[in-house]
């Protein structure tokens, strides 16, 4: 099948890379085209727009930074859309978007399945990204070899919004970590221990995550480069802190870590990268979180 893919930041360039290596015919749009560069070197077709695309292509994934933006590239690309195309939707949404965003796409006999991914974008890069999909499940079987070119872990999660709330679910767990990582890392250089070899004794731990192992190492290296920021981690948290009030579950941590990045962004802006939460500790205690043979980026 041939797939269009529009939104080529971190995420998106490396899903579309993957879907290339994988030997399917991808044409990619993006409002800046050096973005799309890469791809084209790759063998992608570079569109002239996102409507251009929809019109030349079987099935066209999205993955853009905001549900406003997803709404906005969704109206504009539904009339140029093949009959039997089907719109699947990897850009981080809540419930309430993905079913009103669903319908619009119904009213043009355009069929939806939400996307989204989680395990960083270092992961994405590899194919090794983790897949949550959300839609019927004849859907879900026709793109099944689109989405085992993207990623190693593939998971339906049931009707449309589904996938939505467990992404959601994943990143929240995700900055709770970081936020535990960082005072953890802290309360071992404060108390004298030699930093590299306390990241090695936690990731031996009962007290390990994944998110220790990766975002952990790039505290430690002084980059803080995750190649996710402060904005969109405040986005995800407040669709947690939504579902919490619809479902009646009291968030305590998710809470806590929301006023943490809140106060990040007022330190270093909304485009700082996640990570830095564990900056505000730093600058707070005047004491520096660095040690030697930490990667500055993920592999």
């Amino acid at each position: 099948m041939h797939y269009g893919y529009i939104g080529l930041g971190n995420l998106g360039a490396a899903c579309a890379g993957c879907l290339l290596k994988a030997g399917f015919q991808v044409t990619v749009y993006d409002l800046n085209p050096a973005l799309a560069a890469p791809l084209v070197a790759q063998g992608a077709v570079l569109a002239t727009s996102a409507e251009a695309l929809a019109a030349s292509v079987d099935h066209v994934i999205t993955c853009l930074p905001s549900p406003a933006v997803s709404e906005r590239v969704l109206r504009g690309i539904l009339p140029q859309m093949k009959p039997g195309a089907s719109w699947l939707e990897m850009s981080t949404l809540g419930r309430d978007d993905v079913l009103k965003l669903a319908a619009v796409a119904a009213e043009s006999g355009v069929r939806m399945m939400e996307l989204p991914v989680t395990g960083g974008v270092h992961l994405a890069y590899q194919g090794k990204i983790t897949m949550l999909a959300g839609g019927d499940k004849d859907l879900f079987d026709l793109h099944h070899a689109a989405m085992q070119a993207m990623g190693d872990k593939i998971f339906h999660m049931g009707p449309l919004g589904s996938a939505c709330i467990i992404k959601v679910i994943t990143n929240m767990l995700a900055f709770i970590h970081l936020k535990a990582t960082s005072e953890a890392l802290m309360l071992a250089k404060r108390g004298g221990l030699d930093l590299a070899q306390s990241w090695h004794a936690i990731a031996a731990s009962s007290g390990n995550s994944f998110v220790h192992e990766t975002e952990g190492a790039l505290i430690l290296n002084g980059s803080y480069d995750v190649a996710f920021n402060v904005d969109l981690a405040l986005k995800d948290l407040g669709f947690a802190l939504g579902f919490g009030k619809e479902f009646g579950v009291p968030l305590d941590l998710a809470s806590m870590t929301n006023q943490t990045y809140i106060a990040a962004k007022a330190a270093y802006g909304g485009e700082a990268q996640s990570p830095m939460i564990a900056k505000l500790l730093e600058d707070l205690l005047g004491t520096d979180l660095r040690a030697e043979g930490f990667p500055a980026r993920l592999e």
